[in-house]
Order: structure tokens, then C-alpha cells, then sequence
């Protein structure tokens, strides 16, 4: 068994929210670039979150969806953004606040060039990073290849398991499950047992950083809870999870990944309340604490939210919608050149829509974050395709 095979097996052994890693502790260098990609798992429906106002197509495709005009005098229109978009009244508190800073940016026609409308051969072509029609490597993603691309840059990932984004990288990433972590991974006896498993062997060395890692991360989180808590039960909602996030972003991480499940919204997907907009108000509020945790470290920070793909623009027969194409990602951070809408752009309508359905995509994920990260990490044209094999990096000067 080598040290990586140790240290996976040892986070299957217990029940308990797991981290692998095989280095010791470090802090990341400071005023370092900071990026995290949050993953919107389900496709999730952009048509209600940027809201094209100005389309008269949009009021008669939605009859029970669609959110209201901007209206000073109604607390659920949206709330305008330019002459032509409005954003959801639920991210009122959260999210507007930063548009209004010029903190965040939105790019509508997003997306990749995978047609299947399959949330699993979607989710695994944009984790990959390659093109959907002459992918190479399935056990290969972009970000264990920007990882790859440079040093100092500590990488994580917030999930359950090593998420393929971070697979084939050429050294350990970590990833941590913050669900249910309400006590240490282990107490000190069963610390002692297992590390006395492996004493004066070869392992001996792995079982301890392992172990050591572990039982620091769990404490952090606890004390977080308890002080943030107050004894109060722990809602365990997404802004929960994202301000431990931001903790470990700050201090020890500047390369990180988290996925949000619950976007699929056949049926009875609702506007400004229901489904759809309890997990916006949740999003909202997590990534608005992120930003507040990081303190002055949000300005080295650049957050991107997307998904497998958007969904049809005219509401089902459920009163929900189905799965469709072109998307809205979301760009966010301290120096985000935001208040704005960015990409390429065409008018809400039904000759606009890719084969009578969904929005088209006119700006490739792949050359969108390949340029932005190019910016961040002053990566060159060869790192580049490196991590996005075949992109062609396009500048929407977000950073």
C-alpha cells in the first residue's frame, strides 16, 4: 500500500465526514489569487434568476413562472440590473448588495458544446475540461491539471469524494465532506490505536499527517459551530458550510471545488418562492458569507458558479422545467470587474433559441475560465491548453 492508497482507505474506514491529504499543515502564501468553483448540480433554471425583463417572449413562455418587471411598489419583481435584466427579489439581501459594489458579473449564453441534455455525461464533460467530442482521458480533470500547472497554489476539494475535476493530478488533493461534522473524526484513544497500527513501519510517517490533519480540521469546524451557533441547533444550510469553507480558503487553501445538489426542477419549480427559490435564497446567503469570512482576502478572490447546463425556456405542463442548454454563470469576488453583464449577448426570443427550446451557447466555458485563470495565475498559452486542451481563451475582462 502506498501513501495515497493509505490515506483513501483510511477515510473509508470510518462513517464520519472524511479528508484525505498526504502533506502535513501549511498556510498558503498570503495575498496569494484565491478561486473557487461552486458546481450548481441538476441544472438549474437561469430564466429565473437573471430575469430578461424586457422580453415580452419571457411573460408569455412562463405564465405561472415568470417573475414580475422591476416595480419599486413590489417586493417580488425583480430587481433591474440594466434596461434589460432583473435579478431574482430573493438574492435582495445577499447577492444584489455585491452586484451594487460591482463585486459579481453575470455571463448569460453560457455553457458547453454537449447536446445530450444528460446531467451525468454533462456534469462529466465540463469536469473534464476537454472538448465532448474528443476527449482523451476520463479519469483527467481541469483542475488537477491547473493544479499541476503551479506551485503554491494548495488545492481542495468540498465534497464527499474526490470529485473528477481533481482527478489524474501528479500529487494529493484533499477532500473534505462537511456534512454531519459534529464531533472529532477520531477521539485520542482510537487516534493512538491507529497510529499504533502502522508505528515503525513505512506508513508510519502518512498515518500521522493523515490523522493529524483530520483531528485539526474537525476541531476548527466544531469550535466555528459552537461560537457561531450560540446553542442553537445548526441549520446545516449552505451558508453554514460555505463560512467553514472560508476559514480554510483564508488560511491553508487557494484552489478549491464545492457542488450544490438540487437543481432539477421538473415540477412545481415555482418564482419567488418554492424550490427554485429556497435554494437561491441558500446559495445567496452562502457565498455572501464566503465573501464576508474571507475579510480583506475577498479583494485576492474570484468565485465562479455554474452548472451542467440551463433549462428550457418555456415552462412544462408540471409548472416546472425540463433540461436544456445554455446557462448563466455567475463571477464574483473583491476586484471582479462586475455591476455588469458580460459575454455575448442575443434578444430573448424565440428565433434566438437553440432548436426552438433552449438559450444557445455563445460563450464556451472552457475559453472563458482558461482566459480567467490565465489572468489570475499569469499562466501562458501552452499552460493554458494544458489544462483546456483545444480552448481558445477569451477575455470578457472579468478580472
Amino acid at each position: 500500500m502506498n501513501r495515497r492508497e493509505f490515506l483513501l482507505a483510511a477515510a473509508a474506514a470510518v462513517a464520519a465526514p472524511a479528508l484525505t491529504f498526504s502533506g502535513r499543515l501549511f498556510a498558503a502564501p498570503a495575498n496569494s489569487p484565491r478561486f473557487l468553483l461552486v458546481f450548481l448540480r441538476g441544472g438549474y433554471d437561469c430564466n429565473n434568476l437573471l430575469i430578461p425583463y424586457s422580453s415580452d417572449f419571457y411573460y408569455e413562455s412562463r405564465p405561472t413562472l415568470s417573475i414580475a418587471r422591476p416595480d419599486p411598489y413590489n417586493q417580488n419583481s425583480a430587481l433591474g440590473l440594466d434596461a434589460e435584466w432583473g435579478l431574482n427579489p430573493v438574492l435582495r439581501e445577499s447577492l444584489y448588495p455585491l452586484w451594487q459594489k460591482r463585486q459579481l458579473a453575470f455571463v448569460p449564453f453560457a455553457g458547453t458544446d454537449d447536446l445530450s441534455r444528460s446531467h451525468f455525461e454533462t456534469q462529466d464533460n465540463i469536469e473534464s475540461g476537454e472538448p465532448s467530442s474528443a476527449r482523451s482521458d476520463y479519469r483527467s480533470g481541469f483542475l488537477a491539471r491547473l493544479s499541476g500547472q503551479m506551485t503554491n497554489v494548495p488545492s481542495i476539494a468540498f465534497t464527499d469524494a474526490l470529485p473528477l475535476t481533481f482527478q489524474g493530478a501528479n500529487h494529493d488533493i484533499p477532500n473534505i465532506s462537511l456534512r454531519g461534522n459534529s464531533k472529532p473524526v477520531f477521539d485520542d484513544r482510537q487516534a493512538g490505536i491507529l497510529a499504533g497500527m502502522y508505528r515503525d513501519t513505512s506508513l508510519a510517517s502518512a498515518a500521522a499527517d493523515g490523522l493529524e490533519l483530520r483531528q485539526t480540521v474537525s476541531k476548527e469546524l466544531q469550535d466555528e459551530m459552537m461560537k457561531a451557533n450560540r446553542g442553537a441547533a445548526n441549520a446545516k444550510n449552505f451558508a453554514d458550510e460555505t463560512h467553514r469553507i472560508a476559514t480554510m480558503m483564508r488560511d491553508q487553501f487557494r484552489l478549491g471545488f464545492v457542488d450544490v445538489g438540487g437543481w432539477d426542477t421538473h415540477v412545481n419549480q415555482g418564482s419567488t418562492t418554492g424550490g427554485l427559490a429556497n435554494n437561491l435564497t441558500n446559495l445567496g446567503k452562502g457565498l455572501a458569507a464566503y465573501a464576508d469570512a474571507l475579510g480583506d482576502e475577498w479583494n485576492n478572490t474570484v468565485v465562479v458558479v455554474v452548472s451542467e447546463f440551463g433549462r428550457t425556456f418555456r415552462e412544462n405542463g408540471n409548472k416546472g422545467t425540463d433540461h436544456g442548454h445554455g446557462t448563466v454563470y455567475w463571477v464574483l469576488g473583491g476586484k471582479v470587474n462586475g455591476g455588469r453583464i458580460a459575454g455575448s449577448q442575443v434578444a430573448v426570443n424565440a428565433q434566438s433559441l437553440l432548436q426552438n427550446r433552449d438559450y444557445p451557447v455563445l460563450t464556451n466555458y472552457r475559453d472563458m475560465l482558461g482566459s480567467l485563470m490565465g489572468r489570475m495565475w499569469g499562466l501562458s498559452n501552452s499552460q493554458l491548453q494544458t489544462v483546456f486542451p483545444g480552448s481558445k481563451p477569451r477575455d470578457l475582462q472579468l478580472v
